[in-house]
């Protein structure tokens, strides 16, 4: 792919769980490599060109309208159909159910089950009780030992820990955010960030604009011999 210059863009964060509106200041800078990690559970095509990270709260409302509202037509029109990878990463706004339901979502990945839980999380109403974390569990045919025993541990709080602070450098505060870009970042630092459960719309526009920009990339990139 050919190198290209192109400005990125940092909203500004104003608010816990209302991205309302929608304030971009240009920037430019290198991507943060923690974008794409070795151990990121992607849903859709892993070499999909552009990437869509979202760093959320499972009881966040506005997380939940997201998910509902938004989230089905980003998964039929990009992410099913290989134009876009889709990671979740965890910013839960305090202790408790925030923390315990992150946890339980990662604890259900350790049997292959992550997606179908946070599918279930976002669908519970808010109700994370240990209890109720591990009828969830039940219900998705886990281990239920295993899970109860990874909850118990709280294996995964560090991991968590590390994507708010990962968060926080990008000057995310709130829930839900997103940050659109490039997946091949190595030559490409094109960054888009949204703050907030925007519509569809929204997406869909700062989504086809990297796209095109890759393809245009890939048309002036020289043939391989």
């Amino acid at each position: 792919m050919a190198m290209f210059k192109h400005t990125f863009k940092i909203p500004t964060l104003v608010n816990i769980c209302l991205g309302l509106v929608l304030l971009t200041i240009p920037v430019q800078a290198k991507a943060p490599e923690f974008l794409i990690q070795a151990d990121d559970v992607v849903r859709g095509d892993p070499k999909a060109p552009i990437t869509l990270v979202e760093y959320s709260d499972f009881t966040c409302h506005f997380c939940q309208k997201f998910f509902h509202d938004t989230f089905p037509k980003l998964l039929s029109e990009y992410i099913e159909t290989g134009k876009v990878r889709f990671v979740y990463r965890d910013f839960p706004r305090g202790l408790g159910s925030p923390l315990r339901a992150a946890d339980a979502a990662r604890c259900a990945g350790e049997q292959q089950a992550y997606w179908p839980m946070h599918d279930r999380l976002f669908n519970s109403d808010g109700q994370f009780s240990p209890e109720n974390l591990k009828q969830f569990a039940t219900e998705l045919k886990l281990k239920e030992g295993q899970f109860s025993q990874c909850l118990e541990a709280h294996k995964y709080f560090p991991d968590i820990e590390k994507d708010l602070k990962d968060a926080g450098t990008l000057g995310i505060r709130g829930t839900p955010a997103f940050v659109i870009f490039p997946t091949n970042l190595q030559d490409d630092h094109n960054l888009i960030l949204i703050p907030g459960a925007f519509p569809y719309e929204t997406f869909k526009e700062e989504i086809d604009k990297l796209l095109n920009l890759q393809s245009t990339a890939d048309a002036k990139a020289p043939a391989s011999s």
